[in-house]
């Protein structure tokens, strides 16, 4: 399905351009597609259907939402869904709702800014929040009374009886149960699944469950006018952008849960059991701590704490979205052919990351190998359609079923992560992934970032921050990036990594307009300040177009690098299908070669050297390469 984009009365929303559809009057899905009819419409089409929602949606202001002009995705729950919800909740009839509760019901329901078809996502969080602030995901699984037809859910248990319904203001699915609402935080909606009692009590016992508490940052606020009309500051390089501020800032969590099973098939069945395997885990991987804390499971130097803390996330992430990189990118930019999609991230453990990667068997946690081929197979992610009936969303998180058990072992520290680490530069602040921001297909859109409120980052007062949105013809890393500009200051700190000597390079393009920026590692300046505004064009980088000759293109490759740079990976190509390595503006800098250790806190601070405030740096991506890599006899792959 083609896709366009566009701004729609001041809201920047997704737009995606609609194929013909057909009538179907199959009872799992109907197509229906009206060009003169809004999505309020459509249900006043239908009050034999919607009647029940239509008399709340009219007790709420959404209903003139709904007859507007815009792009909403809507799922409309039939007369017999609220019916349902209503004698649950006790409120004896549909005109018992309070208004309160007719407002709740009518947000959970209601996607504002874009219309999303299954044919789009397939399974998985859409992109948007709902109107309440939580995310709707889907699952599927097959209807054995209806040929195996395709059922899809939302949040589990609302059946999608009609989907992909198009209005002239998005599109309409309709649900057979109410899409239910969380008010649970994380670590109560764990301890309500009775799947989870092990992890649960490990969560409880090392005090990590009070870690995952916060939810709404009630310091953060922004104005009306910023978030609805999309008000520009200091980014005149991106002048054909708006700039989407977040209405408020939330604290988001996610967990990566061992149901009992997994942790029984290891013959682990009471949580002494547990604390005994953690002990003998990481005692391995910490000899120094060995039997120091073995008593005080809140030290987080415990064995038991760093095994609970290290399957935890200050980030909320879904299967489809922890890669970074949408199902667009995914699907035209990345050459699975030559690698697998990944991505790195900082764990609550103190000193860690894991590593998600993604081949065609699923999305798997610190695996090592190559599509479905592994050294080291890691830990499966398990889907929502594999997950079972739990709705696994708490009003701050979610929490992700593993089909193995999740360590930071040896095997992990030394096998698995002895490899070159790229980090997306979106991923370097949870804040960007809980704002919403990461993740957005659209033309051309910036999430903007307030100072002060970007956790792991400082600012000067003349900095912009921006998450720019995702697009396939940009020649970055997973088709996104970090828009900093003005006259900019900013530091941020680099992801934990095994102790060892490493080089730290600096992924970014160039273009006339970037600037001129002074890197520093720890306040120590890296080298001479890095000329943005010049590409492999330029004799002085020592970029070369490859032959055919391999022998002739690493020789190119090491000139080039002892100049300093780098050029792109070939895992990784634009829509037009050229690879970045081919792209002469995409480049990595080498900043500095150093010994890093784990226990230590590293910040990479990048100022801009111009007196000139419409410079500005298009940030791509961090990658700390190990020497036993960089430098290894056969040489470091192009990928």
């Amino acid at each position: 399905m083609k896709k366009t984009f566009k701004y729609i009365a001041c809201i920047l929303c997704l737009s995606f351009g609609l194929g013909a559809c057909v009538d179907n009057d199959d009872v799992v899905v109907n197509y229906y597609a009206s060009t003169k009819v809004t999505a309020a419409g459509y249900l006043e089409e239908n009050p034999d259907q919607f009647g029940h929602f239509i008399n709340i949606l009219k007790r709420t202001p959404y209903y003139a939402l709904l007859s507007t002009y815009g792009e909403f995705t809507l799922f409309a729950p039939t007369n017999g869904a609220v019916e349902q919800y209503v004698s649950t909740m006790g409120f004896g009839s549909v005109e018992g709702l309070t208004d309160e509760a007719c407002d709740t019901l009518v947000r959970t329901h209601i996607i504002r800014n874009g219309a999303y078809f299954t044919t789009d996502i397939g399974e998985g969080a859409l992109p948007e929040l709902n109107m309440d602030d939580s995310y709707i995901v889907l699952s599927s699984d097959s209807d054995v009374y209806n040929n195996n037809a395709l059922v899809y859910y939302a949040n589990k248990t609302a059946r999608m009886i009609e989907y992909d319904d198009s209005v002239t203001n998005g599109v309409v699915h309709v649900v057979s149960n109410v899409i239910p609402r969380s008010s649970d935080l994380l670590p109560d909606k764990i301890a309500e699944d009775t799947t989870l009692v092990l992890f649960t009590q490990a969560l409880e016992l090392t005090g990590m469950s009070d870690s995952l508490k916060k939810y709404i940052d009630l310091s953060y606020s922004c104005g009306e006018d910023s978030v609805y009309k999309g008000l520009q500051k200091n980014c005149k390089a991106e002048g054909s952008s708006l700039c989407l501020w977040p209405a408020k800032r939330f604290f988001k969590y996610t967990a990566f849960v061992e149901p009992d099973a997994v942790f029984n098939a290891k013959g682990i069945y009471t949580i002494d059991d547990l604390i005994k395997y953690a002990k003998e885990v990481y005692d391995a991987t910490y000899p120094m701590d060995a039997g120091l804390y073995d008593d005080d499971f809140t030290h987080r130097r415990n064995p038991l704490n760093r095994f609970v803390s290290y399957h935890l996330l200050d980030c909320i992430v879904y299967e489809n979205t922890i890669l970074n990189a949408s199902k667009e990118v995914l699907e035209t930019c990345w050459l699975t052919s030559v690698a697998d999609p990944e991505e790195y991230y900082v764990t609550m453990c103190p000193g860690t990351i894991v590593r998600a990667a993604g081949p065609a068997a699923g999305v798997f946690l610190n695996r090592k190998g190559f599509q479905n081929r592994a050294e080291v197979r890691g830990v499966k992610i398990l889907s929502a359609s594999e997950s079972g009936s739990s709705n696994q969303n708490a009003l701050n998180g979610v929490y992700h079923y593993l089909d193995d058990i999740l360590v930071y072992s040896t095997e992990v520290r030394d096998i698995v992560l002895n490899r070159r680490i790229r980090k997306d530069g979106q991923t370097f602040s949870p804040d960007f992934i809980n704002s919403n921001g990461r993740g957005r297909y659209n033309a051309d859109q910036l999430v903007g970032m307030k100072k002060g409120f970007i956790s792991g980052w400082e600012i000067s007062d003349e900095t912009f921050v921006g998450v720019h949105s995702d697009q396939t013809w940009w020649s970055h890393y997973n088709s996104n990036g970090v828009t900093i500009s003005g006259i900019f200051d900013v530091a941020f700190k680099l992801p934990p990594v095994p102790s060892g000597t490493y080089e730290i390079r600096f992924g970014y393009t160039a273009n006339a307009d970037r600037g001129v920026v002074q890197a520093y590692l720890n306040n120590e300046p890296c080298g001479i300040p890095i000329d943005l505004r010049v590409g492999g064009w330029d004799a002085s980088v020592g970029w070369k177009p490859d032959t055919d000759d391999d022998e002739e293109n690493r020789a190119n490759d090491k000139a080039m690098h002892n100049r300093g740079f780098m050029k792109g990976m070939d895992c990784y190509r634009q829509w037009t299908g050229s690879p970045l390595r081919e792209i002469t503006n995409n480049l990595r800098r080498v900043l500095a070669t150093r010994y890093l250790d784990s226990e230590q806190t590293y910040t990479l601070r990048l100022r801009q050297v111009l007196d000139d405030p419409n410079c500005y740096l298009s940030f791509d991506y961090i990658e700390l390469c190990p020497k036993s890599v960089y430098g290894s006899p056969e040489g470091e792959d192009t990928h």
